[in-house]
């Protein structure tokens, strides 16, 4: 007969061996002590103020590359779409002078009809598929009289010069639905850029934005120290220069010449700067030219038109619109570019400082070239 052995309450021991109930309760005790461990970190993931001020100057530097892109797309459309309506004028003028032609034609095919003639060639001109074909035939032409000649003559090249306007006009048409697609596109980076930049700071708490302003403001005590240095090499420089010029027994024609040049330039960079100082605290508005706001180049560009020069409207166009310059001989009026990139620029007033449009958010101000530290100095430009 089988024997029945009781199994043992939960919790006992049965020769040293736990019961599975209490088993797999230890082990869920061991799995959740491991799942805490791990989804509490030691660590604080939150970047620290210095990351964040970082990645907020990133993507300001972002947002205005995509500036200057959507400032290029949109010059470029503006031609373009200028462009097309200027062909399809043409286009419109010719198919004018063409259908006058055709009318022309057709009332000689009419009165070769009427008057019995041999069969009406003008009118089967007129109908055929290739008329410059037609034409060759001898035949037809050695039966018109020099009046009608004239008439398929002048119905040939118009009809050659529409075509040929005619898809010049496609073809631009085609251009500018890529500009525009450029533009749609840079503009949308620009916005997105300045989005994640204001997310990012709308996180901070006030303890932060305090510590990120102490950051900036550091910053800018370094650059003005840069600035001053670079005032005393310049005017160290601009003496030594001086005496030099003074020391010649007497002044060449070239030198006369040059002095009227640097006379010149000086008239314009003083309305130069009399403008861009007028502007000083009208804000920075990506793609504008003011008169109420500016990007970094329309600035440039309104600034150097006050003095009747006519700049670009991009940084990657104005930084070839001149005469590139050592920092150490910059002087007011010239323009200074930033990062390797060239997507921001100035206008150089002397003593280390410029007057800029700086980033969104911010307005025209006066400050050291060093701003963005020396590293991010790309180039010094003299426009005129």
């Amino acid at each position: 007969m089988a024997s029945h052995r009781k199994s043992p309450p939960p919790g006992t021991r049965v020769a040293g061996i736990r019961t599975p109930a209490l088993a797999t309760a230890a082990l869920t005790s061991v799995a959740l002590l491991s799942q805490t461990a791990t989804a509490a970190p030691s660590t604080d993931d939150k970047p620290s103020i210095e990351e964040v001020e970082k990645k907020v100057d990133d993507l300001y530097r972002q947002a205005e590359s995509a500036t200057e892109k959507y400032n290029s797309a949109k010059e470029k459309t503006s031609k373009q779409r200028e462009q097309v309506d200027t062909l399809l004028d043409d286009v419109a003028q010719r198919t004018q002078k063409l259908n006058e032609a055709r009318e022309e034609l057709g009332s000689f095919a009419a009165a070769q009809y009427r008057t019995g003639a041999s069969a009406p060639d003008t009118a089967t001109f007129l109908l055929a598929d290739s008329p410059q074909d037609y034409f060759d035939q001898t035949q037809l032409m050695g039966r018109m009289t020099s009046r009608q000649k004239d008439a398929v003559d002048d119905y040939v090249t118009e009809q050659s010069a529409t075509m040929k306007k005619r898809q010049e006009a496609t073809d631009s048409l085609e251009t500018l639905s890529e500009s525009q697609s450029d533009l749609k596109t840079a503009k949308a980076t620009v916005q997105r850029k300045l989005s994640d930049a204001r997310e990012l700071l709308s996180q901070l708490t006030a303890e932060e934005k305090a510590r990120l302003a102490a950051i900036e403001k550091k910053k800018q005590e370094e650059a003005a120290r840069k600035a001053a240095e670079l005032a005393k090499q310049q005017a160290a420089e601009q003496k030594a220069a001086e005496e030099a010029a003074a020391a010649e027994e007497s002044a060449s024609s070239s030198s006369s010449s040059s002095e009227a040049s640097d006379s010149s330039y000086a008239t314009k960079a003083e309305k130069t700067l009399a403008f861009a100082r007028s502007q000083v605290g009208k804000p920075y508005v990506w793609g504008a030219t003011g008169p109420d706001s500016y990007d970094c180049s329309g600035l440039t560009q309104a600034a150097w038109n006050a003095a009747g020069i006519s700049l670009p409207r991009t940084t990657y166009d104005q930084v070839n619109a001149g005469t590139t310059v050592t920092l150490a001989n910059a002087r007011p009026g010239d323009l200074v570019f930033f990062y390797d990139d060239v997507t921001h620029v100035g206008i150089y007033i002397g003593n280390g400082k410029m007057i800029h449009a700086p980033k969104p958010g911010a307005y025209v101000r006066e400050e050291s070239i060093y701003y963005d530290g020396e590293s991010a100095i790309h180039s010094v430009v003299r426009p005129a």
